[in-house]
């Protein structure tokens, strides 16, 4: 039986770029998509109404995080088996949907990640910043350490989640900001799920989502502060809920 694949687009003003991502995304490769909009100052929710989309609108923006929360929950409340989230700010390549869900629905991983970094020069290429870049490589080498995983980027924000991944970690207890994130990694290592990793060229244009110098900072120091809460966990030295287990018999 065919997995039930819903691609969920946390939104704010992509009324531009909308369109152009849905259709980027294979005919025949998901079942349903849901935009969820954190309270737009554009016609984002209009835009996806009109191409025929689930909408769900914030009544005031909640956050990065929050968005992801909404867009988690009402797929899993619509069915999903796997949930894909793709932004519809066309920074990501869409095309690679059905290869980030077929992983999961063959039972090879139970979550999926597309990764930005093939090699230095493709990423700073397709216009990152050269802070975030070395940013990222400091802030993923310090990641696989401390987590002991060997991933090529932990900072993407193209991913894909089994149902039993959402069902068995306590996402809601996560940060409503971009630290998020991190901290549903962070989840699925301690409950021992297999990340797998795609690789993804992305683009950085005037539409496309990016956050600024300071809050990087911000982000940064947010994702040092949860692998100390996570080292502490681990040693048994304090217990902290977001990393139980919420359901262990899916």
């Amino acid at each position: 039986m065919k997995s039930k694949v819903i691609v969920v687009m946390p939104a704010y003003n992509a009324s531009k770029t909308l369109k152009q991502t849905l259709d980027s995304i294979p005919a025949g490769s998901f079942s349903d998509i849901l935009v969820v909009d954190d309270n737009s100052n554009d016609d984002t929710v209009l835009k996806a109404k009109e191409l025929g989309l689930k909408v769900i609108k914030h009544d005031k923006n909640l956050g990065y995080g929050a968005n992801q929360k909404t867009c988690y929950k009402t797929a899993l409340e619509m069915g999903a088996d796997i949930v894909v989230m793709l932004h519809p700010d066309y920074q990501y390549d869409p095309r690679l949907v059905p290869f980030l869900a077929g992983l999961i629905e063959n039972d090879i991983c139970d979550v999926m990640m597309a990764n930005r970094i093939r090699t230095r020069k493709e990423a700073l290429k397709g216009g990152m910043p050269f802070y975030k870049y070395f940013f990222n490589r400091c802030l993923t080498i310090t990641e696989n350490i401390v987590l002991g995983l060997n991933l090529g980027e932990y900072h993407t924000g193209y991913r894909a989640f089994s149902k039993k991944v959402l069902e068995t970690i306590d996402f809601e207890k996560n940060s409503d900001d971009f630290v998020f994130d991190q901290h549903i990694i962070v989840q699925i290592a301690v409950a021992g799920f297999r990340i797998g990793e795609i690789p993804v060229g992305a683009k950085y244009f005037d539409e496309a989502s990016s956050i600024n110098f300071k809050r990087s900072v911000q982000y940064g120091l947010g994702i040092l502060n949860i692998l100390f809460k996570y080292i502490l966990h681990k040693w048994s030295i304090r217990n902290f809920k977001q990393f139980n287990i919420k359901n262990k018999e899916n």
